[in-house]
């Protein structure tokens, strides 16, 4: 276990101390190797880049838009980060991170990957990572497919289980709590896609007292959300009695012209996905008023925003708000997913790359191997089942 000395940023060492699968992996076999990593720039993110510096890597980091936590991303750079990403960044940085010629990526979405697929590999290259079942999939519907490892953490059972389901659940419900004020119980929400995320976010909003619907085009998922206890149908049916929408399915576009004509007056749209892509904003028509979240402030005296509500009035005059463009509403209105959560994640991660470093890992995008996946889930029930 590492010294929490190491953490002098308060929510840094915060979520430190709640992290102790983490802390207790063994990152020894990535000394001396550049890693090129695409996160979403926050406390959790930087137990790991501290964790890896300490072990003697090298790391550089770029972030998401509109999750980087600038007083994160700057103590970072201090403690030896090459950090390239900045709270106003809309788009990552993917060709300075890159810059560093990488034996590894952690990647987000495929971007990484995808730039040196396209653009080359460097010499030493040994392969990485992917965060998401989105970035996997970009991967996985190319014609060159990768001749290196790529471990896909969303393919843990593990990670689908508890981050995602449980973890994904209570952060997304907690961001659209802090951007909106509004209250959920007796209100009518609809989550587009039932996957994991989805069904994560369905259960927390049901707990807290709201009638969920459930829109998929899976009949397996669809099934699972009726026998939940949701009503199930068509997007564009379930629109016309919606008053809160969670994008949840990871496809772009999936809200029809159709759909947004039955949308009833006030109601409000966050995202909860990778990309915020499943909503074309143009299909809204001109935005007529946008009001900045206010700002809070936190331990450290530095500002948060919460998410921007971009109002479009239609021509009929019903109202519809869009929540930080749809971006990952836990992200940038709240902390992001639960610290245990996450710290099941970032493990899964870094024993993934520590296994692409020694060459125990086959050619191509494949799931974290199921024997780690089984151990470290015995090691997190472990520390569930204190008496």
């Amino acid at each position: 276990m590492h010294d929490l000395s190491l953490f002098t940023h308060a929510d840094v060492r915060w979520a430190a101390q709640n992290m102790p699968l983490l802390l207790d992996t063994d990152l020894t076999p990535l000394k001396g190797l550049r890693i090129a990593i695409c996160l979403h720039i926050e406390p959790k993110t930087a137990v790991l880049c501290t964790l890896l510096i300490e072990a003697g890597a090298e790391v550089w980091l770029t972030g998401s838009p509109g999750t980087t936590r600038q007083d994160v991303a700057d103590w970072l750079a201090i403690l030896g980060v090459q950090v390239h990403a900045a709270a106003d960044d809309d788009a990552p940085r993917i060709d300075d991170v890159l810059a560093c010629d990488p034996h590894l990526v952690l990647d987000n979405g495929a971007d990484l990957v995808r730039t040196l697929l396209d653009q080359g590999l460097p010499a030493n290259f040994l392969g990485g990572t992917e965060e998401t079942t989105t970035g996997a999939l970009l991967l996985r519907e190319r014609e060159d497919q990768p001749q290196f490892p790529v471990i896909v953490i969303n393919d843990s059972y593990l990670k689908l289980l508890v981050e995602n389901r449980w973890g994904v659940g209570q952060s997304v419900v907690q961001g659209f709590m802090n951007a909106t004020n509004r209250m959920l119980p007796g209100t009518r929400a609809t989550v587009a896609g039932y996957g994991p995320c989805g069904r994560g976010v369905a259960q927390t909003l049901r707990q807290l007292g709201a009638r969920v619907q459930v829109a998929d085009l899976d009949p397996y998922r669809r099934l699972e959300a009726a026998l939940d206890g949701h009503r199930v149908g068509p997007l564009d049916t379930l629109l016309g009695s919606t008053d809160l929408l969670f994008l949840a399915t990871g496809q772009p576009d999936v809200v029809s012209d159709e759909g947004i004509a039955a949308l009833p007056d006030n109601a409000v749209i966050a995202g909860v996905g990778h990309f915020p892509w499943e909503l074309d904003l143009g299909r809204l028509g001109s935005l007529v008023k946008a009001v900045d979240g206010s700002a809070r402030q936190i331990a450290d005296g530095s500002a948060r925003q919460t998410a921007e509500h971009e109002t479009y009035v239609q021509p009929d005059g019903r109202r519809i708000t869009v929540l930080a463009q749809t971006r990952m509403i836990n992200l940038v209105s709240a902390g992001g997913n639960p610290i245990e959560a996450m710290d099941l994640g970032l493990t899964l991660q870094a024993r993934s790359l520590a296994l692409v470093a020694t060459g125990g890992a086959l050619p191509g995008v494949q799931a974290v191997p199921q024997e780690l996946d089984r151990e470290i889930a015995g090691t997190f029930a472990a520390t569930l089942e204190r008496s």
